[in-house]
């Protein structure tokens, strides 16, 4: 009886996982399935950038339009020569190839038909590249790779694609409760409601006038202006478990009052508070070296729009990831390859001088394992 057999490394196949590949990638990461949008006028913390799909290159460089400063000219006076000049602030971001390979294994040790070695290892590689991308954007937020020991990326890791982690700058860092540098960071400086107030407060006064320093732009979700907090599981639980006055259980309190469950503090995970929306991720960079010995401690994420940039560069058969199949040992082993070439960097324009973050503020907070 005649049958159709698909087999090793056919157009067809590699096709169909190659895109079916990019569709999980899609949904396994946290990132790019919630905080991605595309193009220069996306309204998300995550801006990708399309130009490097179809057309060679290496480089993106993007600009941020900066806010006139010029002093008005009133009345008859002489405007000639007091006109304000277009400013602009450059950053730019490289991509690289990124590889990831499946053994099969032998005949006998496969037991199953190529298909199903295919499914299986589509499974396997698409959890595997959503935990990558997660990885590497949690890092270029941060601007370190921190000392998580669970990262399939080494403690030794400085970056992809020769974007480096950029540390944020003193306007865009803060710390948890009274603390104020790394080195007094104390098991009393978590994540609580005044933080979040003094992170939404700073984000809604910086920037502007002569400043010089980029304002943090809003997300908009459903007409309204928000941003986005993401903390680690640990935060979550200060958070939620803090029984002081003012604190968590008093807003629940208030909100079940008034609202009931229709309030956004119902609604997900963590809801939201004060426009802003809370999430919480395992992946959330940390440290073990803060409060001048071995405090552990986070980096949790205040995020606006445009906080990082994505790009991503096709191989030429405009999917974002390609699927290789290849028989190794004589025939023998099912070897199975995928590869991305892409670029990952948090936004950070050099302005007279100073390089400064745009889109994002870092909390500096206390974390350990509450159990």
């Amino acid at each position: 009886m005649a049958r159709t057999i698909i087999g090793v490394n056919d157009a067809k196949a590699v096709k169909k996982y190659s895109a079916m590949l990019a569709v999980d990638v899609g949904r396994e990461s946290y990132w790019t399935s919630k905080m991605m949008g595309t193009g220069e006028k996306s309204k998300t913390p995550v801006q990708m950038l399309p130009h490097l799909e179809s057309d060679a290159g290496e480089q993106i460089t993007y600009d941020l339009s900066l806010q006139k400063t010029g002093i008005p000219v009133e009345g008859d006076d002489v405007m000639a020569g007091k006109e304000d000049e277009l400013r602009w602030a450059t950053d730019n971001v490289y991509i690289d190839q990124m590889r990831s390979g499946t053994n099969g294994g032998g005949r006998m040790t496969r037991k199953r038909t190529l298909h199903n070695i295919r499914d299986v290892t589509r499974a396997r590689e698409s959890e595997w590249w959503g935990r990558c991308f997660d990885e590497l954007f949690f890092m270029y937020a941060a601007g370190s790779r921190g000392a998580n020991t669970d990262y399939i990326f080494p403690t030794t890791y400085t970056g992809f694609a020769g974007n480096t982690f950029t540390a944020p700058d003193t306007d865009h860092l803060m710390y948890g409760n009274d603390a104020t540098a790394k080195a007094n960071v104390g098991t009393n400086d978590f994540v609580d409601l005044l933080l979040l107030d003094r992170l939404k407060t700073r984000a809604s006064m910086m920037g502007g006038g002569t400043q010089k320093i980029p304002q943090i732009q809003p997300i908009r979700i459903n007409g309204e202006e928000h941003y986005v907090m993401v903390m680690s599981p640990y935060s979550e639980y200060y958070l939620r478990t803090n029984t002081s006055t003012g604190q968590w259980l008093d807003i629940q309190k208030a909100s079940a009052g008034a609202e009931g469950r229709k309030n956004p503090i119902f609604r997900g995970a963590m809801g939201m508070y004060n426009d802003i929306v809370l999430h919480s991720h395992k992946a959330v960079v940390r440290f073990d070296d803060y409060g001048g010995a071995a405090v552990p401690a986070e980096r949790a994420l205040f995020m606006g729009k445009q906080a990082l940039v994505c790009a991503f560069g096709s191989s030429g058969d405009g999917l974002r990831f390609d699927w290789h199949e290849e028989m190794a040992d004589r025939g023998n082993q099912l070897v199975i390859n995928t590869h991305s070439i892409f670029g990952v960097k948090k936004c950070t324009y050099g302005i007279d001088g100073t390089d400064r973050d745009f889109g994002i503020i870092s909390a500096d907070v206390y974390s350990a394992d509450p159990t």
